[in-house]
């Protein structure tokens, strides 16, 4: 078989992820603050970009200066379209350098910056968690008025971990509170006896007790297991408890199960005192009948290109030349990559309010199921896009603040054909679950059961993921300690 080696020409096509593309995509994922910084470091860093001062309205216009005045323009005009053409055929830039820096782009911007809009009410900026600090000390406020009392619970709950534990010792609690050891113990068990139950145990074994004599009928078996047996109870040897309390392994086990339903850890449902700010990208408006999307653009800097500069472009050396249109270029794809997502992100938000009118009238029960694809064939725009433009992202609408990802979610059929959003089903095994009788709380198949009467197609596996997400207890475990859930 002959080999040979020959040169050959063959075209293809292939899409290029440039540096200037790559940037574009990134601004689309930005949130709002993100966006600013991004902004304010390009303002830093390149002469060309500067800040449309907010007191002049007219900015747009002065591109329009130069051609305006008759002195100039003479000279002008002849030459602007040679370098640009220059520029084009040399560097191929990738969109219309005027139209993208003057009049258009900036009549946009402006309108969208004078939109009116109320301040927004600061308490729905902010997500915060009581912490268990906060939690207890409130509860010590109405235990007692006693000030020396009230001094050493604070001294406790001041010595609590995240967990809830008690880290010091009655007699360093008494020796700084100058107070008697007994009268330290007395404030150390009234503590434990605040909600959550187990808080301020010493140990495990002390925290597990705590919560079984909360109970006020406890079961024997358990306490004295944890009592007497902890040992055996945590290197798992239940025949030998059985052994040595005389009882079938069945009812061990019984009560075994209902200390596995306790919670080692009783301060873990409490967030501490991180609070997080939130400020919403988005605010949509009800105005009379209709919503109206407002872009929160506070802090946003408008932007243009410096003037001067540009006109480095007729008159500077090969060099300097070089170095401004490479800025020129990085700057004019700042600019349109920062409106490009203004406009995705308000189109977006647009589609997600009329696919969501019923829940922004309602509330959450007609929240309806939504998909990417769905929103994106409404505009036109594939659904990574949608994807991108809905990450980190936060709205302010009628019904509260919301990410705008969690507008997207599955459904369930319903009898009537209609599909009922996830979110509305889980707040309804929620509200069944809440009002269940403790003595004999719903299985997951009686909960589907109850669904289905009220014309949900619902499988007992979709509960079980449903009551999961939610952190709700299978019902042998709500059944053992009803009052842990």
């Amino acid at each position: 078989m002959a080999m040979e080696t020959r040169l050959s020409l063959r075209q293809s096509q292939r899409v290029v992820m440039t540096p200037l593309l790559q940037q574009a995509i990134q601004l689309l994922q930005l949130s709002t603050l993100e966006l600013q910084e991004v902004v304010q470091k390009e303002l830093l860093e390149n002469p060309l970009l500067e800040e449309v001062p907010t007191e002049a309205p007219e900015a747009p216009e002065t591109p329009d200066s130069p051609q305006a005045p008759e002195p100039p323009p003479p000279a002008s005009q002849p030459v602007e379209p040679s370098p640009v053409d220059k520029e084009r055929a040399t560097d191929d830039l990738p969109f219309d350098l005027p139209a993208v820096m003057f009049d258009d782009d900036h009549q946009e911007r402006s309108l969208v910056a004078q939109e009116e809009r109320d301040d927004l009410p600061f308490e729905n900026m902010v997500r915060s968690e009581s912490s268990l600090t906060d939690h207890l000390e409130e509860q010590l406020r109405f235990s007692t008025t006693d000030p020396v009392i009230r001094r050493i619970g604070n001294e406790i709950i001041g010595n609590l971990d995240d967990d809830g534990y008690l880290r010091a010792e009655p007699s360093e609690i008494a020796q700084r509170c100058d107070v008697s050891v007994e009268e330290a113990e007395r404030v150390v068990a009234m503590v434990q006896g605040f909600d959550p139950p187990g808080v301020a145990a010493r140990s495990v074994q002390e925290c597990l007790l705590i919560q079984l004599k909360s109970d006020p009928n406890p079961d024997p078996v358990s306490v004295e297991i944890v009592e007497q047996h902890f040992e055996d109870l945590s290197r798992r040897r239940y025949p030998d408890i059985a052994r040595a309390l005389k009882l079938p392994l069945d009812r061990v086990m019984e009560s075994v199960e209902e200390i596995m339903g306790l919670e080692p850890k009783p301060g873990r449902r409490f967030g501490g005192n991180d609070s997080r700010y939130i400020v919403p990208d988005v605010v949509v408006h009800k105005m009379g009948s209709d919503y109206v999307v407002v872009l929160n653009e506070d802090g946003i800097p408008r932007l243009r290109v410096n003037s001067l500069y540009r006109s480095l472009l007729r008159t500077a050396g090969d060099e300097a030349r070089q170095y401004v249109e490479q800025k020129l270029r990085s700057a004019v794809w700042l600019i349109k990559s920062v409106d490009q997502r203004q406009r995705t992100l308000r189109k977006v938000t647009q589609s997600i309010v009329k696919f969501q009118r019923e829940f922004l009238d309602k509330g959450l029960p007609y929240l309806r199921p939504l998909s990417l694809r769905d929103v994106g064939e409404d505009i036109g725009m594939h659904e990574s896009t949608i994807s991108r433009v809905t990450t980190n992202k936060y709205v302010e609408t009628p019904q509260g603040l919301f990410e705008l990802k969690f507008f997207f979610h599955s459904g369930i059929a319903s009898d009537g054909g209609d599909m009922v959003s996830s979110v509305s089903v889980k707040k309804m095994i929620q509200d069944l679950l809440a009002n269940e009788d403790p003595s004999k709380p719903l299985s997951d198949q009686e909960v589907a059961q109850i669904l289905k009467g009220r014309g949900l197609v619902i499988a007992r596996r979709t509960v079980a993921k449903y009551r999961e997400e939610l952190g709700i207890l299978p019902s042998h475990q709500r059944r053992l300690a009803p009052k842990r859930r």
